[in-house]
């Protein structure tokens, strides 16, 4: 019913050397973060969502029966189910699923190529290696920082403008 983290079939094992590096730590640490919330948002969403579907299904069924007690039923199924929607909407489960995914999945990336020394890490000494290392993982996190500060930021306008 709802989704499992998929665990890879082989774990990129890194080396020794780049583990008490302040860079590889950074990128570790945020790497389990957007994983984990990316997990956390997802499961949020689905139950929510499982929710509401059970509700819509059961409001025409229990709607049908001819005892009046059931109609309150009715409206409390129909009332969890806008609740349910706002709490969607206000904590946003749906969209933080996927940029999490998104971000996570950008690190992900960027491990591999630092480990395989590719891409942009190609031809570099290791010192120059940790410290592109380290303004990436850097760009991608603020990046989503400032992307998140941007929506906060004209959510709270429109909410001004409606108030």
């Amino acid at each position: 019913m709802f989704c499992k983290k998929n665990e890879p079939v082989t774990e990129i094992k890194p080396p020794e050397w780049p583990k008490e590096h302040p860079a590889w730590l950074r990128l570790e640490d945020q790497l389990g973060w957007y994983d984990s919330s990316s997990i956390s948002s997802q499961r949020y969403y689905m139950i929510l969502k499982f929710i509401q579907l059970v509700l819509a299904v059961g409001i025409p069924v229990v709607n049908n029966f001819s005892d009046s007690s059931w109609k309150w039923i009715v409206v409390g199924a129909g009332a969890t189910i806008a609740i349910i929607e706002a709490i969607q909407h206000m904590n946003q489960y749906s969209t933080l699923w996927v940029m999490y995914r998104s971000n996570a999945e950008r690190l992900k990336h960027e491990k591999f190529l630092f480990l395989s020394a590719a891409g942009p890490y190609s031809d570099l000494e290791e010192p120059n290696r940790f410290i592109l290392l380290s303004e990436r993982v850097e760009e991608h996190v603020s990046t989503e920082h400032a992307n998140w500060f941007n929506e906060t930021r004209r959510d709270c306008e429109q909410k001004n403008k409606v108030g």
